[in-house]
């Protein structure tokens, strides 16, 4: 919380001495923050002392966006409200701020402040459509296509389920039951399968309720089952037996719940492949690699052999030093058919990689990242990962030591080969 407030106060205390402010206004400021100290309660109260002194401020809208960043930290539902909504006054189209806003009023429960999240949730909608209104998302689109559905997905499943509750609250249960079964059409999770049940069992359709409150209780249990799983049991079994006297045939619902679940799970990682072949695989062996001129690579394919992975950037001086001593470890091994040695590289830019791999005339195959990086963790250039004959990760080397890395590198591949280390040549490369 402390690095939280740091960094609103970096964003505030240049404030103090902007030329704009009086001199009584920025004494002012300078004392509120100083008394404020490290709390965030107190950093809320001094902001808002000063602006009911001074509430003409010329600085009142960054002042107000401070009070709304704090109060979210703090889920201090009335000041997101009261300071939201004066932000979203300036600027109306802020997603977060309006999902904020929307989700602190729809706590009060009341139907008052349903109304008012019921329209900020539409107008969200509308920057939602119109965020993504451009977007093809035509399958092959490649990796960053589908991250952007996905992102699409998610936020309008999200809205829908906003909107199904202040339908809901707002005595609209028609319309609050058709948001939230679109939210979990879109993006089956467990919170649209429960407000799906909560308006369903309202409307009296008891048995359609019972489907979405398994629906959540299997979701749960496949993605990590979590505390409120308890819950949609009991209430399940609740209006089962309601309307069945007992709870004989609860269980065949619940497995034909899992099996039906698992099979929309398993349509959405399909779909999502068809953009991105990697999506949510966690097995690096299971990867698709592309290449700057279209080739694709199976990692798969090299299974039984060991791979050394060098990860670089175009603009990663060490990983260009680097290079050479690559080349010279794979001089040694070329002929064996035992090493494969795969150049991946990590530019978010992928049209630099192209003209770079023209000037400098690497001899090693070049492959995007694709994912692989995320998924191993890589988070430094240059990094050396070596895979064993069966998939497995047998050795890391972040950075390297320009004097012992043919000599370390060589030695990691004779182990992963299974094999008593080897020396290898010391001449340099032929230039």
């Amino acid at each position: 919380m402390k690095t939280v407030l740091w960094l609103l106060l970096a964003a505030v205390v240049p404030l103090c001495a902007q030329t704009n402010l009086s001199p009584a206004e920025q004494a002012g400021l300078q004392r509120a923050l100083a008394e404020a100290g490290n709390s965030p309660v107190d950093f809320m109260r001094a902001i808002e002392n000063h602006l009911k002194q001074y509430p003409n401020s010329p600085k009142r809208p960054e002042l107000e966006r401070a009070l709304v960043k704090t109060a979210i930290q703090q889920n201090d539902d009335p000041r997101v409200i009261e300071y939201g909504e004066n932000v979203l006054s300036r600027e109306p189209d802020d997603v977060q701020l309006l999902e904020h806003v929307s989700t602190s009023l729809l706590r009060k429960g009341d139907e008052a402040g349903a109304q008012r999240a019921l329209e900020h949730t539409h107008h969200l909608e509308q920057v939602i459509q119109a965020t993504y209104k451009d977007d093809k998302f035509t399958p092959g689109g490649g990796r960053e296509q589908g991250k952007r559905k996905e992102q699409a997905d998610r936020s309008q499943a999200s809205t829908r389920l906003l909107e199904a509750r202040a339908e809901g609250l707002t005595g609209h249960n028609d319309e609050a039951i058709r948001f939230a079964e679109s939210s979990y059409a879109i993006f089956p999770s467990v919170e649209a399968a429960r407000e799906a049940a909560r308006w369903l069992a309202k409307a009296g359709n008891d048995q359609a309720a019972i489907q979405y409150l398994a629906n959540a209780f299997t979701i749960a249990g496949l993605r990590s089952a979590e505390q409120d799983g308890a819950g949609d049991r009991a209430r399940m079994s609740e209006l089962y037996r309601k309307l069945h006297g007992s709870e004989a045939g609860l269980g065949d619902l619940i497995l034909k719940a899992y099996d039906d679940t698992s099979a929309r799970v398993a349509e959405r990682r399909t779909e999502m492949r068809q953009f991105d072949p990697n999506a949510q695989i966690k097995d690096p062996m299971q990867f698709t690699l592309s290449s700057p001129d279209g080739q694709k690579l199976k990692l798969a394919s090299l299974m039984g052999k060991v791979i050394v992975v060098d990860f670089w950037a175009t603009w990663c001086g060490p990983c260009r030093e680097q290079h050479p001593l690559y080349e010279r470890v794979e001089s040694k091994y070329k002929d064996t058919g035992e090493v494969v040695f795969l150049s991946v590289d990590t530019d978010e830019d992928h049209s630099l990689v192209k003209p770079f791999l023209e000037m400098v005339k690497w001899k090693q195959n070049v492959y995007f990242e694709d994912g692989l990086q995320s998924l191993l963790q890589v988070s430094s250039i240059p990094t050396t990962i070596i895979f064993g004959k069966h998939g497995e990760v047998v050795s890391r080397m972040v950075g390297f030591l320009p004097d012992r890395f043919v000599a370390m590198l060589g030695e990691r591949i004779e182990q992963a080969l299974g094999r008593p280390p080897q020396p290898i040549l010391k001449e340099p490369i032929s230039q």
